[in-house]
Formats: C-alpha cells, sequence, structure tokens
C-alpha cells in the first residue's frame, strides 16, 4: 500500500512537473505571428493597421507641416486639397493634422486605462475565486453594483464629480472597465482551481503563492489578452463619447471623439469634419476586435488543436 501510494505520488509529481513546463515555455512574437498568419491573416492585417496608427501617431510631427492649433481663418472649412489632404475644420487647421496627434490621444486613452483595469481586475479575480467567505462575496459584490450601471453613465458620474483632464479620464475608464475583467478571471480561476495539474501540486507540496503564479495565473493569460483587445476600443468608444458630450478631452487639445463633436455641427456643408475621425474610430475598433480573435486562436491550447 505505502509503495503504492509513493508511485501515485511520484506520477502526480511527474505530471505537475511537465504541465508547469509546458505552461512555462516561451512563444516568440516571430513564432505566434507565423501561427497567426496561417490560420487568420485578417488578425494579421489588423495588427498591421494597429501599428500603423501607433507608428502615424508617434512621428506625427515628420508627417506633417502643420501645428495641430495652428488656425488659418482666410481657410475655414477649405475641402481636400494637395495643399490640406483632408482638408481644414472650422478653425482654418489641418484636419490631417488633427487626426494625427488626436490619434495620440485616443491610443493612449484606449491602452493606459485598459491595462490599469486589466491589473485591478485579474488580482481581484485570482483573489476571489481562490478565496472563499467574505472576501469572495465582497469582491464579486462590487463588481455586481459595477456591472448594474451602463458603463458611459457611471463614467458621466465620474467625470462630472473628478472634472476634465487626462488623467481624470484614465482613472474613470479604469474604474469603470475593471468589474468584468475581475468576474472572467475569477470564472477562468475557479475552472483551473479543479485541473489536474493543480491538484497534483497541491499533493506535492507546492505552495499555495506559487500554485497561483505558474499555473493558474499563466492560464488566465489567453483570456486576459482577448478581454485587453476587447477592452481597448471600448475605452476608445467611451472616451469618444465622452469628449462628444463635452465631458472628455477639452479643445485645444485633438482627440478622435472631439473632432466628432465639433465637426457634426458642420455634417452638411463641411462633411469630412465627421467623416474622417468615424473611419479612424471604426478602423481602430475593427482592427482590435479582429486582432483579440487571432489571438486567442493562436493562445488557446484548445482552439489551437482543432
Amino acid at each position: 500500500m505505502k509503495q503504492r501510494q509513493k508511485k501515485e505520488k511520484k506520477e502526480q509529481g511527474v505530471l505537475a512537473a511537465e504541465l508547469e513546463s509546458q505552461i512555462g515555455e516561451a512563444q516568440t512574437f516571430g513564432t505566434l505571428m507565423r501561427r497567426m498568419a496561417r490560420g487568420n491573416r485578417l488578425a494579421v492585417f489588423s495588427f498591421a493597421l494597429i501599428l500603423l496608427f501607433i507608428l502615424a501617431a508617434a512621428f506625427a510631427p515628420l508627417l506633417t507641416q502643420y501645428a495641430p492649433d495652428e488656425m488659418d481663418l482666410m481657410h475655414r472649412l477649405a475641402p481636400p486639397s494637395a495643399e490640406h489632404l483632408l482638408g481644414t475644420d472650422e478653425g482654418g487647421r489641418d484636419v490631417l493634422t488633427r487626426l494625427l496627434y488626436g490619434a495620440r490621444v485616443s491610443l493612449l486613452i484606449g491602452i493606459v486605462p485598459t491595462l490599469l483595469s486589466m491589473v485591478i481586475g485579474a488580482a481581484l479575480g485570482i483573489i476571489a475565486g481562490t478565496s472563499d467567505g467574505i472576501i469572495n462575496t465582497v469582491i464579486m459584490r462590487a463588481a455586481d453594483i459595477m456591472l448594474a450601471f451602463p458603463s458611459i453613465l457611471l463614467a458621466m458620474v465620474f467625470m462630472f464629480m473628478l472634472g476634465d483632464g487626462i488623467g481624470n479620464v484614465f482613472l474613470t475608464l479604469a474604474v469603470v472597465s475593471w468589474a468584468s475583467v475581475a468576474r472572467v478571471v475569477r470564472a477562468e480561476t475557479l475552472k483551473l482551481r479543479q485541473q489536474e495539474y493543480v491538484e497534483a501540486a497541491r499533493v506535492i507540496g507546492v505552495r499555495k503563492n506559487k500554485i497561483l503564479l505558474r499555473h493558474i495565473l499563466p492560464n488566465c493569460i489567453p483570456t486576459m489578452i482577448v478581454l485587453f483587445t476587447l477592452n481597448v476600443p471600448a475605452s476608445i468608444l467611451t472616451e469618444s463619447s465622452l469628449s462628444f458630450l463635452g465631458l472628455g478631452i477639452q479643445p485645444p487639445s485633438a482627440s478622435w471623439g472631439l473632432m466628432v463633436n465639433l465637426g457634426r455641427q458642420y455634417l452638411y456643408n463641411a462633411p469630412w469634419l465627421c467623416f474622417v475621425p468615424c473611419v479612424a474610430i471604426m478602423l481602430i475598433v475593427l482592427a482590435f476586435n479582429f486582432l483579440g480573435d487571432g489571438l486567442r486562436d493562436v493562445l488557446d491550447p484548445h482552439l489551437s488543436r482543432r
């Protein structure tokens, strides 16, 4: 009997070690891109489009000869031409220039609050998924309260309380988004706790913190990546809505939502003022969503085996 128990314990230890090595096996960026290119070319194209937006925003001063707040009242609402490829706005400012500089603000607002919400939500979700009793109840009830209200309504309330400013936009979007991340990560954690390799790790005496870091958290990463690619465009849309309502980025700063808000009153005689930033928002939202689908297919081991 003792020999049999020792043999079972040894087999469980070997299984845990093998699974741990598989989880910790690093995949290079090039390998992921090649696998994604074979299975989902649309995701690769979306990644290239996102990279193009990022590079255009980063090198905006090199791509245009105008300043984003440079006004030319003699050429107000000028249509697209060789001098102004996307026309000018109500203040005579170059629309292409404002689009490039607005990409900086919109992408930053999409990425930074999403990263903050992912860190907060993942930490709380793992804590709730591995805890019983009052801790799990408090975290989940707080998440339920946050999810009970429309995100745009909560964002409006927080912006009314905090006031204008990009820092307040970061904080507002992070607070609004953490609850959904926490619920998804908690569900993944509860499922992973029942897996054989986690049970095997417990049997051989692996500490709880190490199980969380080496077994549970790495297996939550594919889901978190997909959530990230979905929450980034959601943050961009929320900021655009806030700016459209006059609660987000304020003039003379440029953001895509603010450009839509300022251009809507010239929709009939200068439609490019709304059309250009709306197309930019649509493209970046679709690109992040398609990229999320591709990354999910590559990173999820169950999908990759089909």
